[in-house]
């Protein structure tokens, strides 16, 4: 009985989501008090869900972008991007030797915390052939420090009065994972919304020579890169607004389906964050994670600031 009841709760709470009657913080605190009270019932299938969802969403979003003001958001953030993930993997690297943290973990750490949370830790993974206990710790606690990204960063942003373009830019640098990232834009605004997606897509390219010098780093040969394809339906989306191939009513429609889809994708993610997992791993990953993610938005902040 207590199995169907909490069933019942779990697609009622993905309903809500969907229909917008909930938003991103919201949904992803319901996600993470069901689970505390229940446990997740469908936990595997949460986490593919989470894959294609939010892959989804990202794309739909692209049907309410264009070319000319994409091109140069991608451009503004691209000096900064190039920046925060230069500093915050030398950070990582020389952080996790000192902690004696076990390499392979500190540098999934590192990755999620430099680039896009569990996406690049999901492409890392197996280039370095980490296990999936490691794999499963880094990935607990980058969407712990998500969930409270979620919640802190609009407070802070609405503290120090940043325009909607300034808390985009830094949403996209400082949060980890791309859904958290939008999550957190998505109530600040549809500027912060439009460069907290662009830019944290085209900092997801980085993946790619991450994984090269990954496979350098731990001397691991002939494993594939994992290349993010869906950036490409991303910019086709965009490509297709630009040019009205469809018409304003349609995309306007595919917008509002990918930001409540999102708001649906948050609620799965807070429904997968185990405590038990996160007690498992010690101080030292959190102490790492913690510290990077710290310098990150702090450097970030102060950057965009001047």
């Amino acid at each position: 009985m207590k199995t169907i009841f909490s069933k019942v709760i779990y697609f009622f709470i993905i309903l809500i989501a969907f229909l917008g009657v909930i938003n991103s913080p919201i949904a992803l605190l319901l996600g993470f008090v069901y689970t505390l009270i229940f446990s997740n019932p469908f936990k595997e299938y949460s986490h593919k869900a989470i894959h294609y969802f939010l892959k989804i969403s990202v794309v739909g979003l692209g049907f309410g972008m264009f070319i000319k003001e994409t091109l140069e958001t991608s451009k503004a953030g691209l000096s900064l991007t190039i920046y925060s993930i230069f500093l915050t993997v030398s950070l990582g690297l020389l952080l996790t030797r000192i902690l004696k943290l076990d390499l392979k973990l500190g540098h999934l750490i590192t990755s999620g915390t430099a680039i896009c949370g569990g996406s690049a830790i999901a492409a890392i993974s197996p280039v370095i052939k980490a296990k999936s206990k490691t794999i499963s710790i880094a990935l607990g606690i980058v969407f712990l420090l998500n969930s409270i990204a979620l919640f802190l960063f609009p407070v802070v942003g609405h503290y120090l009065n940043l325009t909607q373009e300034q808390f985009g830019l830094w949403c996209a640098i400082a949060i980890h994972d791309t859904s958290s990232v939008v999550g957190a834009a998505l109530g600040y605004g549809d500027e912060a919304l439009r460069i907290a997606t662009t830019v944290k897509l085209s900092r997801t390219l980085w993946i790619i020579p991450l994984s090269i010098f990954s496979m350098f780093l731990f001397k691991t040969k002939g494993e594939k890169i994992k290349i993010p394809y869906f950036i490409v339906l991303f910019i086709i989306a965009i490509i297709i607004n630009s040019f009205h191939i469809l018409p304003k009513s349609a995309t306007n429609f595919i917008v509002l389906i990918a930001k409540r889809l999102l708001v649906t994708t948050l609620f799965l993610v807070g429904s997968t964050i185990s405590i038990k997992d996160l007690k498992s791993t010690g101080m030292k990953p959190i102490v790492l994670a913690v510290t990077l993610w710290i310098f990150i938005s702090i450097f970030s902040l102060i950057y965009i600031l001047n």
